[in-house]
């Protein structure tokens, strides 16, 4: 009887969550990474909740973009747009200069909406304009501090240069699993970042090496996509400790 009433609370929780764990640390990780360096007020609590519910939100929109049949996603319209957009007022009525991050983030999600359109959503270059939208919520946190975006430029470098390296890494352990020109150029990318993250701090550089190790020496592996998932906690974890340093 209860696994008979569980399923149709199972079947609304994915109906309105997307089956995408690795977002979470792509929304959180950013936006934690602003609170230690930048500090913490009041408006960061609803922002968490116009980030959130505007991510979700965008996710539904682009599915509906590239099913043509919006009509299907109404609810989770409904939903998330009454999260998203008073938490959302809420935050611009305190802080109206994050306005100017506005063109910005129309751009990038201009973007992500050409690549659903084009049902290419899984396509590199939108991966990497979801990562840059992601990385702007430091900048965001940082002018609701009562800073400039400059002011933590290290850290928006530093987990630009992670993110970037996880959406290659991925690929490598799943979608390109077995691709050895994406292997290398993963691997490239990793020493690259190593490079900047060196002209940062030491404790930077010795995170990204080990992520250059990980990049190097897991691909070929047979690791389930859970497994690479608990593998970038634990990388997502340095990388904040390093930003807090």
């Amino acid at each position: 009887m209860s696994s008979t009433s569980t399923r149709p609370a199972r079947r609304t929780i994915r109906q309105f969550l997307p089956p995408q764990h690795g977002a979470w640390a792509m929304l959180l990780l950013p936006y934690l990474a602003g609170l230690l360096v930048a500090g913490f007020r009041w408006p960061d609590v609803p922002l968490l909740i116009a980030w959130l519910a505007g991510y979700l939100l965008s996710y539904y929109v682009f599915l509906a973009v590239k099913s043509r049949r919006p009509g299907r996603y109404l609810p989770q319209f409904r939903l998330y747009g009454l999260l998203a957009v008073p938490a959302g007022v809420i935050v611009l009525a305190a802080e109206p200069r994050l306005l100017w991050f506005a063109p910005v983030y129309a751009v990038l999600l201009a973007a992500n909406a050409w690549y659903a359109w084009r049902r290419r959503e899984r396509a590199l270059l939108n991966d990497l304009a979801s990562v840059a939208q992601s990385c702007l919520i430091i900048g965001v946190v940082t002018v609701i501090a009562g800073g400039r975006p400059a002011d933590t430029w290290a850290a928006f470098v530093l987990v630009l240069l992670y993110l970037t390296g996880t959406v290659l890494y991925v690929k490598t352990m799943i979608r390109e699993r077995g691709n050895h020109t994406y292997r290398k150029a993963s691997a490239g990318y990793h020493l690259a970042a190593l490079a900047a993250a060196t002209v940062i701090s030491i404790p930077a550089a010795l995170v990204f090496t080990l992520l250059l190790a990980r990049a190097w020496v897991l691909p070929g592996r047979s690791l389930t996509p859970k497994q690479v998932g608990f593998v970038e906690i634990g990388a997502s974890v340095l990388v904040l400790s390093v930003v807090a340093l």
